[in-house]
């Protein structure tokens, strides 16, 4: 089993209110190589919660630290000017959270991320660190 240090949130950097599915960032995701979708866990805008890879499997989402973290994607973080903007639904926020308390009482000594904390992007379009 992987030794969990990391939980890192992501956005999918997709626009507001556009339903996209694991099956179509898996694809998006082997157009540019990789073997399969890189997040273990992505959120719909209803807030359900769908697998991405398997937890045990190291995932494909942040450079550098993908041996050791879980990587959690929620559908948007674009306005429809596609500027960045925290586009999370009550129901995403709500099973982010619940998801992200899951995970900390499976591997609690993971500390929570955002992907922006990592590479020169805005994702996840809030701060993760005062909101979880």
């Amino acid at each position: 089993m992987r030794q969990i240090n990391q939980i890192i949130i992501h956005c999918s950097a997709t626009i507001e209110g556009r339903h996209f599915t694991v099956d179509d960032i898996d694809r998006w995701h082997r157009e540019r190589g990789f073997a399969k979708i890189g997040y273990h866990y992505v959120i719909y805008l209803d807030g359900s919660v769908h697998p991405g890879r398997a937890e045990h499997q190291v995932g494909a989402h942040t450079l550098g630290k993908n041996a050791n973290s879980i990587g959690i994607c929620y559908i948007g973080g674009l306005d429809l000017n596609r500027k960045p903007k925290d586009t999370r639904t009550p129901a995403q926020k709500k099973a982010l959270r619940e998801l992200v308390d899951r995970l900390k009482r499976k591997y609690p000594l993971a500390t929570i991320h955002g992907h922006r904390e990592f590479a020169k992007k805005d994702c996840p379009c809030f701060d993760v660190k005062t909101e979880l």
